[in-house]
């Protein structure tokens, strides 16, 4: 059965928001095929490459700039694969000494430098982990990735919860409470992009890039975020801001500064 598709990009069950490079609607679905994975990396440009490349074929990513916060992270969702900055100075914690370990965790590609590689290597397990040196190769990164996830069934994500909002990413159906959201695609995927990423700022830039895959004017985001905002916000606290000359996130009011999503 042919999925019925919308004005505003792509089929109504597609929830990613990347094209992969392809003209929207044809060719074959993206590689990544939507699986979950959590960049945990501290330079913001690497993190930039990585995550665009990641999107671009498909993966949906969530980042995070230190070990701590990609714990905190961790622990909220379920991913994947995550992609592990080894130079981190807080990684202990995260995944030395076996800290973090469950029969289900999903397979690391940690990023290293050649210095540090003989500390590494000893940690690495058959089948689960591997590695790639700094400076990365996206084409490197990529084929390592797929390696990782080769039979590998995507996680199935289930519900994503921040207050009384709730995404169901297999249905692609949001409510805030107990009033369903009636949101088009492209709404879908910028509300889902917001609360990946609750209490943190996404420029309009990163919006444009998730939500379409490619740039649009300020003033195409500026409406979608408008539209999804008499949606969302009929209720009160409204979840949706604006931080005036950085972007937009989703937060409740009197939490701390939303900080740059990266």
């Amino acid at each position: 059965m042919t999925p019925t598709s919308h004005p505003d990009g792509l089929p109504a069950h597609r929830s990613t928001g990347r094209p992969a490079g392809r003209v929207l609607g044809e060719g074959p679905s993206p590689r990544g095929d939507g699986r979950h994975v959590l960049v945990v990396e501290q330079d913001p440009s690497v993190t930039e490459l990585i995550t665009t490349a990641l999107e671009l074929v498909g993966y949906r990513v969530c980042t995070a700039g230190t070990a701590a916060d990609g714990m905190v992270r961790f622990t909220e969702h379920r991913f994947d694969l995550v992609v592990l900055d080894a130079t981190l100075p807080d990684l202990i914690g995260f995944t030395r000494g076996r800290r973090v370990a469950p029969a289900d965790r999903p397979p690391l590609l940690f990023l290293t430098t050649c210095d540090l590689l003989h500390s590494l290597l000893p940690e690495l397990g058959p089948g689960g982990e591997d590695y790639v040196t700094k400076p990365v190769r996206i084409a490197e990164v990529l084929a390592r990735v797929q390696v990782l996830l080769r039979g590998r069934a995507p996680e199935q994500q289930g519900m994503h919860c921040y207050g009384d909002l709730v995404l169901d990413d297999a249905t692609c159906q949001a409510w805030r409470g107990s009033r369903q959201l009636d949101l088009t695609p492209a709404e879908y995927r910028l509300l889902s992009h917001l609360l990946a990423n609750a209490e943190r700022v996404l420029s309009k830039e990163q919006i444009s890039r998730h939500v379409w895959g490619e740039y649009r004017a300020n003033s195409a985001i500026e409406k979608l975020v408008s539209r999804l905002r008499h949606k969302v916000d009929k209720e009160h606290p409204a979840l949706i801001r604006t931080r005036r000359g950085f972007g937009y996130w989703l937060g409740h009011p009197g939490r701390r500064d939303a900080a740059p999503a990266r």
